[in-house]
């Protein structure tokens, strides 16, 4: 599956048939799935998605919000030592680093040493505090490796996961993610080993990486976790988008999956552009049609969703999930134009 590094984030569609959807995932996967020749992993496709409401994922939302982040860190340094006989001297441009996403402000209490910073693979020891239950990392000391692990599966591990790419070992750092939290979160890199650049890999490295993300999204999906899974599609995208064209035919079931990822988080949008990059690939793929279709359908564009539909239903007749959201499509259509009807009355009549 396919993983190019997006970041728009769709807003939430509260239309009927997007709502049809999330009350049956599965059934509506799996309902395509008899009928295709691809193979039978669940929906995948990347990017940034905003479902959760922790501190990590709205700072997500605002990127523009770095400035304030950072004129908080310096104004309140003061918060994270027990006297002011502890308090550093103020703040110089270079101790903050601003994350280019937006995500977070770093503060450098302690600066590293030497110029590597962990890559791909590089096993790191790590003092961590502050980070809430369920972020993934442990209170106190732990290793954890970059670009491996269920460690990375959230928000959290994002965000952990780009700050160390940007510390030097012995560096120790506050992180400061919005400006509501109550106090930053602090991490220290003892040591790591030596990684490597995406590019450094070859190409069967890079699919054997890319096989593993899909597994693992495929097992949050199938464990009711479409956040995570998007994750790991949109990793594996990203792996397989650096090889030579056409790329290995793994990318077009990623974006499949990641699609009916995004159409379970309520980003129609999202969804109908990543079947569109599977569709390029596999004008015909089944999955993806009745995808977009699910789609074109929740965003109000009910000719395009038909017509995809009505495609699935070309090759196979009997498809039942096809059927049901067609049917669906149709009655909607009716809805819309007797509306039209009874509007042109008013105003002409």
């Amino acid at each position: 599956m396919e993983t190019p590094p997006v970041n728009p984030m769709g807003e939430k569609d509260t239309s009927r048939p997007q709502q049809q959807w999330e009350k049956k995932p599965q059934e509506n996967l799996d309902s395509t799935t008899q009928i295709s020749q691809q193979p039978q992993d669940p929906p995948t496709e990347i990017l940034e998605l905003r479902v959760s409401q922790n501190p990590a994922s709205q700072i997500l939302k605002k990127p523009q919000g770095t400035e304030k982040l950072a004129a908080g860190l310096q104004g309140d340094s003061a918060k994270s030592y027990g006297s002011t006989s502890e308090i550093p001297e103020p703040l110089q441009a270079p101790d903050l680093w601003y994350c280019p996403d937006g995500s977070f402000v770093k503060k450098i209490l302690i600066r590293g040493h030497g110029l590597d910073k962990p890559k791909l693979g590089s096993c790191c020891r790590v003092l961590a505090f502050g980070f809430p239950f369920g972020s993934g990392l442990p209170e106190g000391w732990t290793e954890i490796t970059v670009g491996l692990g269920p460690w990375r599966e959230g928000t959290w591990g994002e965000l952990i996961e780009k700050c160390l790419e940007s510390m030097c070992q012995g560096e120790e750092a506050e992180l400061q993610l919005s400006e509501h939290s109550e106090s930053p979160f602090r991490l220290t890199l003892a040591s790591f080993t030596q990684g490597r650049d995406s590019w450094e890999l070859d190409a069967s490295e890079k699919e054997a990486l890319a096989r593993e993300e899909r597994a693992r999204g495929t097992e949050l999906f199938r464990a009711g976790n479409p956040e995570g899974a998007a994750r790991c599609y949109g990793r594996a995208l990203r792996l397989l988008l650096t090889l030579p064209p056409p790329g290995p035919p793994e990318r077009t079931v990623l974006h499949a999956n990641l699609a009916a990822c995004q159409l379970l988080l309520g980003q129609p949008q999202l969804a109908a552009q990543s079947c569109d990059r599977a569709l390029e690939r596999e004008p015909y793929h089944l999955k993806a049609l009745y995808r977009r279709g699910v789609a074109q359908a929740a965003l109000g564009n009910l000719e395009k969703a038909t017509a995809d539909l009505r495609k699935v239903l070309e090759v196979d007749p009997k498809n039942r999930a096809a059927q049901e959201e067609l049917g669906k499509v149709i009655i909607q259509g009716k809805k819309q134009d007797a509306g039209l009807a009874q509007g042109l009355r008013k105003m002409f009549g």
